[in-house]
């Protein structure tokens, strides 16, 4: 059987890019023979040995233009045929089946639009990329070709149902696996001093953590202003709160001003993209994602793994796993006082820790795994 797959550009630091390795796995290690060629414009050999790379780069001058380009000029290249099945990470009309890795674009603009002024929600409006993304998404599914999507969370599930007028069976959800040996309460005694040190945050301090690349998107402004924001109780905390940034973004330095607005710039540590995140799972306390939408990142089941209690917000898939109270806290996203309130009872909290890590360890590689091969033998057979 032949494969292809589909994924624009190389992210090292992308989750998408994980989530494409993890299929290519057990797709590599299925009972049929399939050979993989990945169509894209960049991507590392070393990233992925087990699979063929086929460049396709036209030119552009604008993102529409980047990203009707290369969706037209992989088609062409498909056209020719040869392969039994097209799996796409972008949104690409006449693909078989869509990994929505980034969730419903027509959801993340409807819950952005809380955090716009008019002024922002009629550029959205006006925007041609938007309106090309949003084009090519209900193209995508409106296609013969399409058979399935892979769903990270029951959350993008029901945004697809919501949205398009889709055959739910046509609908699967797969979470995501950990590994839980990689990432686990060890990386406390491993990493916690030496990293604390190294980033000069007191040893008896108190650290939140952020992991994430799109700060707009992840939630980042409420990340700060609940950094900044007193306890509900208007007692005065017992320990500063110290916290960590770990990802990328282009307009890293409006957040970088905006934590020193809130007074807080000496407690907030950007560190940019990091290839390994276990030292700062280890160097923190309470891992704290209230994303505006967010399908399910692999950092959540990550940041439980390895003992953390985690506050995400209700336009999460993670909202699916947390058991409120137990291995953390389900907040709006806005709602920085919730937020702060939620930091606050988890650190008070010692069961939290072990209730965290026993919560991710149902989310197993091989579970996951297990589940892309019966998708795919039912769709490569059918």
């Amino acid at each position: 059987m032949k494969l292809a797959l589909v994924r624009a550009r190389y992210n090292p630091f992308g989750g998408a890019e994980r989530f494409l390795n993890d299929a290519v796995a057990a797709l590599a290690t299925s009972e049929a023979s399939v050979s993989l060629t990945l169509f894209t414009r960049e991507w590392p050999a070393q990233a992925s040995a087990v699979m063929a790379h086929r460049i396709v780069n036209p030119g552009y001058l604008t993102s529409t233009g980047r990203d009707r380009g290369f969706a037209n000029a992989v088609a062409a290249e498909l056209a020719g045929g040869g392969f039994d099945l097209v799996q796409s990470y972008e949104r690409i009309a006449g693909a078989n089946i869509y990994h929505a890795v980034d969730g419903v674009h027509a959801e993340w603009l409807a819950q952005r639009r809380r955090i716009q002024g008019p002024f922002g929600r009629l550029g959205v409006t006006l925007n041609p990329h938007h309106r090309y993304v949003l084009e090519a998404e209900r193209a995508m599914f409106a296609s013969p070709a399409f058979k399935a999507a892979i769903c990270i969370s029951t959350m993008v599930r029901d945004d697809i149902l919501r949205h398009f007028k889709v055959d739910p069976t046509k609908l699967h959800v797969v979470y995501s696996g950990v590994d839980a040996q990689k990432f686990s309460p060890s990386c406390r005694d491993e990493f916690r001093v030496e990293r604390r040190s190294a980033l000069g945050i007191p040893q008896d301090a108190s650290v939140a953590l952020f992991v994430g690349s799109g700060f707009e998107r992840k939630g980042l402004a409420s990340f700060l202003r609940a950094l900044a924001d007193a306890p509900s109780s208007g007692r005065a905390p017992t320990k500063r709160w110290y916290g960590l940034v770990v990802g990328k973004d282009k307009r890293a330095k409006r957040y970088q001003a905006l934590a020193r607005s809130l007074g807080i710039a000496d407690r907030v540590i950007f560190t940019g993209g990091v290839s390994d995140t276990r030292p700062y799972y280890g160097a923190s306390d309470v891992f704290v994602l209230p994303s505006i939408y967010e399908p399910f990142g692999l950092v959540y089941l990550e940041a439980l793994a390895c003992g953390l209690p985690v506050i995400a917000s209700r336009s999460s898939g993670a909202a699916e796993v947390i058991q409120p109270g137990k291995n953390g806290y389900v907040t709006d996203a806005l709602d920085t006082a919730a937020i702060r309130a939620g930091m606050e009872s988890a650190l008070a909290d010692s069961a939290m820790a072990q209730a965290a890590r026993l919560s991710a360890l149902p989310f197993t590689p091989a579970a996951m795994s297990g589940q892309y091969k019966s998708l795919y033998r039912a769709l490569l057979v059918a």
